[in-house]
């Protein structure tokens, strides 16, 4: 990616000399330099993008990647999420104040015209008398700032540029939603399916434990074995508990993204995890950087401040305005047309002794636009290991889940061959006991280890996201029904043109 930026011809330093020498010598420069304010240059990207990735699939990655999913819960659950989310809405708040400050920065590029009408009435008390009197005026005038330097065009362009930026941070709110709303309806699934397997584990160790209280009770086993059954027994249940207040917790959290009161159901209870889908296409680093909303707003950063850079040096020169008006006046509203009186005037106002003041504003938006820079080169390394991460995170949790599956089938073989041997006498209650808690706690890591797969997943997705087509909700513009008809374009319309 190439930035395009604009930057001034060197900051004009008169000799010192007499202040008439000065003024002359400023406006000598007011023409010269007219044609030098816009030079355009090219600045290559911070950061050289690898050739490609580490990795790649070859199923293409729709725009609205959970798509991809093809689980229709999840899909309503992000609908109603991109509709209702208030942090989505304030994104949209801050492009609709991102455009009015870029239509108001263009306004001074063309005249102003006023309008004033004035009714006077006035008394005056003179030898005795009092005179009264009435007196109309109307009068219009025009005012005008001829943009020498560019200084009013940067900062329209600047203010443009703000407003790209804010599209696409727009579409990296979406982006994010999404991610979010994915990774907690998973992480909810998950917890449903921790909870049906609690359940099942309480029934077998109540099973268990009833086995070894008879044996107990016929004198075949010490009382330790059944106390520490029971033990086994009740950890369920306060690990129960906790699962029950985590998934509390992600409904809570789950109906706060799609714009709802906590309390307000939003979900199905689902507790089985979907089969994931092919791995994406990830494509080629440099298509990413071109097409990836942060970086894009990253990018229209870096423009925005080289134009506010152009704008402040640009304040160091003369500026030239023209004002012209007309006015008319009379004693009666019949006399108002019968007098006129034109004015043409211009006026050349240069700076000479401002304490620094334009010289440090220089420096500060220089020192900006080197900050923007910069940001922009960390965006790219920070969006190019995010993809790489997520990467290497999916291809070793899948390595991690094949074993835990070859461990849990392992420990129902120990289970079942160790019972025996007890029920036989042949080996004490305590291998029973470890073979027992090894295999509980392998299903439920394996269940935890698949919904982490599904979240590696989301985030590579997430990572590879390039926004989509978005719609501002109707219902998101509680302050605009005067003014919404061209509040209501679509991003897409509004970039296209």
């Amino acid at each position: 990616m190439v930035i395009r930026y604009k930057n001034l011809c060197k900051d004009f330093q008169p000799p010192a000399g007499c202040w008439r020498a000065r003024v002359l010598l400023l406006a000598i420069v007011a023409t010269l330099l007219s044609g030098c304010s816009t030079a355009i240059h090219e600045l290559k990207a911070p950061v050289v993008a690898p050739a490609r990735f580490s990795e790649s699939g070859n199923s293409p990655l729709p725009d609205r990647w959970w798509v991809s999913f093809e689980d229709p819960v999840l899909s309503g659950l992000i609908d109603q999420a991109l509709a209702n989310n208030f942090d989505l809405k304030t994104a949209w708040d801050r492009l609709s104040q991102a455009e009015a400050l870029a239509h108001s920065a263009g306004a001074d590029l063309f005249p102003a015209l006023d309008a004033e009408v004035e009714n006077s009435r006035n008394r005056a008390f003179e030898d005795g008398q009092t005179i009264e009197g009435h007196s109309y005026s109307l009068g219009l005038t025009a005012s005008y700032e001829l943009d020498l330097w560019g200084r009013i065009r940067s900062s329209r362009d600047a203010a443009a540029f703000d407003v790209k930026a804010s599209q696409e941070d727009l579409r990296t709110a979406a982006l994010t939603l999404s991610a979010e709303v994915a990774d907690t309806w998973y992480h909810l699934v998950e917890q449903y399916g921790q909870l049906d397997i609690l359940n099942e584990q309480i029934v077998t160790n109540e099973q268990v434990l009833e086995l070894v209280t008879l044996q107990f009770r016929t004198g075949q086993v010490g009382i330790a074995d059944m106390l520490q059954q029971q033990q086994l027994a009740e950890s369920n249940q306060g690990e129960k508990v906790q699962v029950v207040a985590e998934v509390k917790v992600l409904e809570h959290q789950l109906a706060i993204l799609l714009g709802y009161s906590p309390l307000q159901p939003v979900a199905p209870r689902v507790s089985k995890l979907l089969n994931l889908p092919l791995m994406p296409q990830t494509g080629l680093p440099a298509e990413l950087i071109q097409r990836r909303p942060d970086i894009r707003s990253a990018y229209y950063a870096v423009l925005a401040a080289d134009s506010d850079l152009a704008a402040a040096i640009a304040d160091r020169f003369p500026r030239l305005s023209l004002t012209a008006g007309v006015d008319t006046s009379g004693a009666h509203t019949r006399d108002l047309f019968d007098n006129w009186l034109v004015t043409l005037a211009a006026n050349l106002v240069a700076p000479i002794i401002d304490g620094g003041l334009r010289k440090a504003e220089v420096d500060r938006t220089r020192a900006v636009a080197s900050e923007a820079l910069h940001t922009y080169g960390q965006t790219i390394l920070d969006a190019l290991g995010e993809v790489e991460d997520a990467l290497a995170q999916e291809r070793h949790q899948r390595d991690f889940i094949a074993s835990l599956d070859k461990q849990l089938k392992l420990a129902g073989q120990v289970i079942e061959r160790v019972r025996d041997r007890y029920l036989q006498g042949t080996v004490d209650y305590q291998r029973v006991l470890d073979a027992l808690l090894s295999q509980q706690e392998l299903q439920r890591s394996l269940l935890t280890a698949k919904r982490d797969l599904v979240q590696d997943r989301i985030d590579l997705c997430r990572a590879l996201g390039t926004g989509w087509a978005l719609e501002r909700p109707e219902e998101s513009q509680p302050y605009a029904s005067t003014t919404t008809d061209k509040n209501t374009l679509s991003l897409d319309k509004r970039t296209s043109k």
